[in-house]
């Protein structure tokens, strides 16, 4: 399968391509600038900005998949709109390129995950400093349920850079769940078997150790 990368330069991005092609898949990463993939061997390096629908269709020739692990900073004093912005694009760029499979990054504390991060992240950094983040990663995944592809929307709890320990709990089923962590390793290996399997499609896995 050939597979569209965006944020393959994140933490969790260079995860994602080194599964992806470990596992044999082809991949295209989409990069600001090709000096900053210096450590993506064995992926197609493309430039572009992912909120242009044209540079997201050229990337996008011959590809079967998308995978979306794009971020942005924390915000407190000012809105965002680069996951809001990107997605549209990418959403219309997908249909118009007949491409229908994305695996998207979101975030415990978006949609119905709200609420339970615990009481740390849900009262202090949550209204204080991520608000205007969460609220882009909220227009994100609706733009993501209203379109007509297959989708994927993954919600992994805190990210640590611990070492995966190959295996993980994905839930949608939120009784209970007050935060979490879960390694980056494990969120990209499941991220990318994602690609492969209709198990979670048009679902919302909440992932955790």
């Amino acid at each position: 399968m050939k597979v569209l990368v965006l944020g393959a330069t994140g933490g969790t991005g260079r995860l994602i391509v080194h599964d992806a092609l470990e596992k044999g898949h082809s991949v295209v990463a989409m990069v600001r600038s090709k000096a900053s993939a210096p450590d993506l061997p064995g992926a197609d390096i493309v430039e572009g900005d992912v909120r242009d629908v044209g540079a997201l269709m050229r990337a996008l020739e011959g590809c079967d998949a998308v995978v979306s692990s794009l971020g942005t900073g924390l915000s407190p004093f000012s809105e965002v709109s680069l996951l809001t912005e990107a997605t549209n694009a990418l959403v219309l760029a997908m249909g118009r390129s007949g491409v229908r499979r994305l695996v998207c990054i979101s975030a415990l504390g978006v949609g119905d995950s709200r609420g339970h991060g615990g009481f740390v992240f849900d009262r202090i950094f949550m209204p204080l400093l991520l608000r205007h983040a969460y609220k882009d990663k909220q227009r994100q995944e609706d733009a993501i349920r209203a379109s007509a592809l297959d989708w994927v929307i993954v919600r992994p709890g805190r990210l640590t850079d611990d070492p995966a320990r190959g295996s993980l709990r994905a839930v949608v089923d939120l009784a209970g769940v007050n935060g979490g962590k879960i390694a980056r390793a494990d969120v990209a290996r499941f991220v990318v078997e994602q690609l492969a399997t209709d198990t979670w499609l048009k679902r919302t896995p909440l992932l955790l150790w």
